[in-house]
C-alpha cells in the first residue's frame, strides 16, 4: 500500500479494516476505494468541536457546575435561617444550629460573585468574536479598549462593593451602581445575542436582571439587621431572582438547540429563517 495513502487514513484503517474488504474491491479500484475512506475520515475530523466551541460551552458549564449548585445551598440555608428564626420568635426551640445565617450570608456572597462572573463570560465570548471576525482590532482599537476597560471597571466596582463596610451606605450604593452599569453597557456590545424581539423568554434580559438583583441584595445586606422592610425587600428580590434562574435554565437550553457548531454556522445561518427552507 502507498505509504501516503497509509499515513493519510491511519495505521488501524490500513493494517486492520482494509485487510478484511473483498480483495476484488481493492483490486478492482483501489485508489477511488481508498480516496472515499479517507474523504470519510477527513469529514469527521471537520466535524468535530472547535476551540470556539468550547469556548462557547464556558458559559453553561460554568452555570451547571458551580452558579446552580450555589443556588441550590443558598435557598436551602436560606429556608433554614427564616425557620430557626421564626421559631425563636414565638420562644420555641429549634433543632437548626445557630450557624445557618451566618452560612447562608457567606454562600451568598459567594453567589452574586458567580453570577456576576458568569455574565460576563456569557457576553464576553460573542464580543471576542466578533472583535475577531470583523477585525475591529485593526478598524477600531478605540472600540476594543473601551470594552478591555470596561470589563475591568466592572470587575474592580464589584470588588470594592464587597470591600464596603456597613456605615458606608453611599459607596454602596455607588460601586453597586456602577457594577451594574459595566454589565448592561457590556451585554450592549455588537455581537451579543439579546433576542429583544422575545424579550419576555430571552436568556439574555433573565440573565442581567437576575444579576442586577444580586448586586442590590450585596449592597443592602448590612441593612437587612437593621429593618424588617429590608429584609422584605430583600426576600422579594431573591425569590424574583430565583425564578429568572429557573428560566434562565430553560432558555439557556433552547439556546443551546439553536446555536450551531462553528463547522456548520454557514450552511445553518444561509437558511431562510421566514420561509424555513436551506439550500440544497
Amino acid at each position: 500500500m502507498n505509504q501516503s495513502v497509509r499515513y493519510a487514513i491511519g495505521p488501524y484503517l490500513a493494517d486492520k479494516i482494509i485487510p478484511r474488504i473483498s480483495n476484488a474491491k481493492i483490486l478492482d479500484r483501489p485508489y477511488c476505494y481508498l480516496a472515499d475512506i479517507t474523504h470519510n475520515v477527513r469529514t469527521n475530523r471537520e466535524r468535530k468541536m472547535g476551540i470556539n466551541d468550547w469556548f462557547r460551552l464556558m458559559h453553561p458549564i460554568l452555570a451547571v457546575s458551580v452558579v446552580f449548585p450555589l443556588i441550590g445551598m443558598v435557598t436551602y440555608f436560606a429556608t433554614q435561617t427564616r425557620q430557626r428564626r421564626l421559631a425563636v420568635q414565638a420562644k420555641e426551640k429549634s433543632k437548626i444550629p445557630p450557624v445557618v445565617g451566618k452560612e447562608h450570608v457567606n454562600l451568598g456572597k459567594v453567589l452574586t460573585g458567580a453570577v456576576v462572573g458568569l455574565t460576563l463570560v456569557g457576553v464576553g465570548h460573542p464580543i471576542i468574536k466578533n472583535i475577531v471576525k470583523n477585525n475591529v482590532l485593526a478598524e477600531k482599537p478605540g472600540t476594543v479598549a473601551f470594552i478591555v476597560v470596561m470589563f475591568l471597571f466592572t470587575i474592580g466596582s464589584l470588588v470594592c462593593l464587597y470591600r464596603s463596610t456597613a456605615p458606608q451606605k453611599a459607596f454602596r450604593g455607588l460601586f453597586a451602581a456602577l457594577s451594574t452599569a459595566g454589565l448592561w453597557i457590556l451585554g450592549s456590545q455588537d455581537g451579543v445575542f439579546r433576542r429583544t424581539y422575545e424579550w419576555q423568554v430571552s436568556h439574555y434580559y433573565y440573565g442581567m436582571v437576575a444579576a442586577t438583583l444580586m448586586i442590590i441584595s450585596l449592597a443592602i445586606l448590612p441593612e437587612i439587621y437593621k429593618s424588617k422592610t429590608w429584609r422584605k425587600v430583600h426576600i422579594a428580590l431573591n425569590c424574583i431572582a430565583l425564578l429568572l434562574f429557573i428560566g434562565q435554565g430553560i432558555t439557556g437550553t433552547r439556546d443551546l438547540l439553536e446555536i450551531p457548531l462553528s463547522w456548520q454556522e454557514p450552511y445553518v445561518f444561509g437558511c431562510d429563517f421566514v420561509n424555513k427552507t436551506c439550500g440544497g
